[in-house]
């Protein structure tokens, strides 16, 4: 059976491109960059220029970029970089309760070290205020940590407005944007970001690759001690094939970018109203209209998430109950919980994520037979039962 591939915020189907753009750094151009001889210095220059793409298309400057193992990885040394460095300043951490997993374990490692954290509460869209950041401020906060984007509910935070509260304060602000890369156009400068981190495989990159902005001049304690790689700053020999194919998927995913934006939107837009016209009972996750184009979150009443999913697998169709770090818990979704969302109905949404090789003409089946499998699935539970007695008297 032909599969339907609508979980493009778990991982993406490597380019083409991405991949032949790859493959002489395995075999052909092998070489150490940190060694002297021309072989090496093939991909030395190979890395610098890797660096300068990724730079442009996030509006830093080259020296600001460092290649990392991932998403998770370049946040795990933003927040713990940042505390090491200033803790002689202070211990306290701003934070939402939607963070991913990389930064919410993170900052609870942390606690346990001595370091206290706010972790502020979203409205019932996904979105945290600047207001409330500031109002979290203490004299003691030396981070503030904001997702540009939520990997389950697709909402866009005001990161520009938060990282303007962080700059008036002088708190450095990272910001976990491996969701909104590919799918917003992000200036670091123009933002107020300090630190940004961003994962390959999210952008029809190679998995294993990530980067993590730092803005000139932060202090920042390193996270991977050994050699002088990365200019001192992250040890270990560079994945030079990983840093070629992220530097290639960059340059894919933001050439004919509006044109990709626009199509994807429409395609979420009718895959979102289609569900929810023709399926009694279910609600959009997260906000309306300052979301991912790619993201459409459906909470279905009276079904559970995971035989849902199941049974659009068993129809060729491959979806996410929320966040592929946390697949196979039966724990409903934090970040559901957090908008106020009853257990019970948490556990029935489905997320549903695009790429630019989805088509129209999968919509149309997904629309078609979606509705059928909800019904099926209503049709074994009591509460459905009771629901639909209600509605008769």
């Amino acid at each position: 059976m032909n599969k339907i591939y609508l979980d493009n915020a778990a991982t993406t189907p490597v380019r083409k491109e991405v991949v032949e753009a790859m493959l002489p750094y395995f075999t052909e151009s092998f070489g150490n960059p940190s060694s002297v001889y021309q072989i090496a210095q093939m991909n030395k220059k190979a890395l610098d220029e890797s660096r300068e793409t990724i730079a442009k298309y996030i509006g830093s400057q080259t020296n600001e970029i460092f290649f990392t193992s991932g998403g998770s990885e370049a946040d795990n040394w933003a927040i713990k970089g940042i505390a090491e460095a200033h803790k002689n300043k202070g211990n306290h951490i701003i934070t939402t309760k939607i963070e991913h997993h990389a930064v919410l374990h993170t900052c609870e490692y942390l606690e346990k070290h001595g370091y206290e954290v706010t972790y502020l509460d979203v409205d019932d869209n996904g979105l945290v205020s600047p207001e409330a950041v500031e109002a979290a401020i203490k004299d003691t906060t030396i981070l503030i940590s904001i997702m540009y984007a939520n990997n389950e509910i697709g909402t866009i935070m005001p990161i520009k407005e938060i990282g303007a509260v962080a700059k008036a304060h002088k708190i450095p602000f990272h910001t976990d944007a491996v969701q909104a890369v590919g799918q917003v156009r992000i200036d670091v400068k123009d933002q107020n970001i300090d630190l940004l981190s961003l994962s390959g495989h999210k952008i029809n990159g190679p998995k294993g690759m990530g980067v993590l902005f730092i803005k000139r001049g932060l202090k920042l304690e390193n996270l991977i001690h050994g050699g002088g790689q990365e200019r001192g700053r992250r040890a270990g020999t560079e994945n030079v094939p990983g840093i070629v194919g992220l530097a290639k998927a960059m340059e894919l995913t933001y050439t004919d970018f509006d044109a990709k934006i626009e199509k994807m939107t429409k395609l979420r837009d009718k895959l979102i109203k289609g569900l929810l016209e023709s399926i009694p009972y279910c609600k959009l996750n997260g906000h309306p209209t300052k979301r991912l184009a790619n993201n459409a979150n459906i909470g279905v009443e009276y079904v559970e998430g995971e035989s849902l999913l199941l049974l659009l697998d068993m129809n060729g169709i491959a979806a996410s109950s929320g966040s592929a770090c946390t697949s196979g818990s039966l724990d409903p979704s934090h970040v559901l919980l957090a908008l106020g969302i009853p257990h019970e109905k948490a556990h029935g949404s489905i997320r549903f994520t695009l790429g630019v090789q989805n088509t129209e003409e999968e919509i149309d089946v997904v629309l078609e037979k979606m509705p059928a499998i909800v019904q099926r699935m209503r049709d074994m539970s009591p509460l459905w039962e009771e629901v639909k007695n209600a509605m008769k008297n």
